[in-house]
């Protein structure tokens, strides 16, 4: 018995881990997966959007992101994909210059799925400040008009 060196024993030891670890994998059952085929385009147009990144969040049942997401890039035609996607809500964020963020929650459940999404320039912001020909000032007389008179004082006495 001490003939047997170390080295010897530490390559048994070896061995008998990763029997137990390709036995504890094979046990598992895999989850199914998805695999999701992202189209980005601009809403005007219906053309592509190259470089947006597009952002996958799994999302636990309170509606809560969990951790563990994913970034993914646009090619040149807008479009980017993914093989592995567990079933279950999973939350979508695509973020580009020059739009608006995106952001909706999917349920994958079924195998492929293909979405096109549709980003929007940035809205101008409104200021009353500012005057909008779009408003008619008819409208705004009708307002005044549609006032209800004030409410009359008790103490007064009429004349």
């Amino acid at each position: 018995m001490k003939t047997m060196n170390k080295p010897a024993i530490a390559g048994a030891l070896l061995i008998v881990c990763l029997l137990g670890a390709a036995a504890a994998q094979r046990d598992q059952t895999p989850e199914p997966s998805a695999i999701m085929n992202f189209l980005i385009v601009k809403e005007d147009n219906g053309k592509p959007v190259r470089n947006a990144a597009v952002i996958m969040h799994p999302v636990n049942a309170h509606g809560q992101q969990t951790r563990g997401g994913l970034e993914l890039k646009t090619d040149s035609d807008g479009k980017t994909s993914f093989d592995g996607i567990p079933y279950g809500r999973l939350r979508v964020q695509v973020l580009a210059s020059g739009f608006q963020t995106f952001g909706e929650d999917y349920d994958v459940a079924q195998a492929k799925i293909d979405l096109t999404i549709k980003l929007k320039r940035p809205q101008n912001q409104y200021s009353i400040y500012q005057d909008h020909p779009e408003e008619k000032k008819e409208d705004k007389k009708d307002d005044k008009k549609d006032a209800s008179p004030p409410a009359s004082d008790p103490n007064n006495k009429p004349q």
